[in-house]
């Protein structure tokens, strides 16, 4: 269940980031802290305000980011270290 409820709350996360004009596979904090790097005013103030809102989370814009640096949202099977060679030929 806490799997579930985590995915779900990346998916309406990385939702909210599409909306408004964002990548589909990057998480809003993800990409607050990232164009905070950037000297982005306005995303600096967002950042700041995500980082407050996850106040038992230190760093989390920059966690964030971390996590997407390192596809940590991708499920295990698509892991470099976990792919394997396809046993079935995919179909045109």
């Amino acid at each position: 269940m806490k799997n579930y409820l985590l995915n779900l709350a990346v998916g309406v996360d990385q939702l909210a980031n599409a909306l408004i004009g964002g990548s589909a596979d990057e998480t809003l904090s993800a990409r607050a802290h990232r164009m905070r790097a950037k000297r982005q005013r306005w995303w600096g103030w967002t950042a700041s305000a995500i980082d407050r809102l996850f106040f038992w989370q230190r760093d989390h814009c920059l966690n964030a980011h971390l996590a997407e640096l390192a596809r940590a949202q991708l499920p295990r099977t698509y892991h470099a270290n976990n792919l394997s060679t396809p046993t079935t030929k995919a179909t045109p």
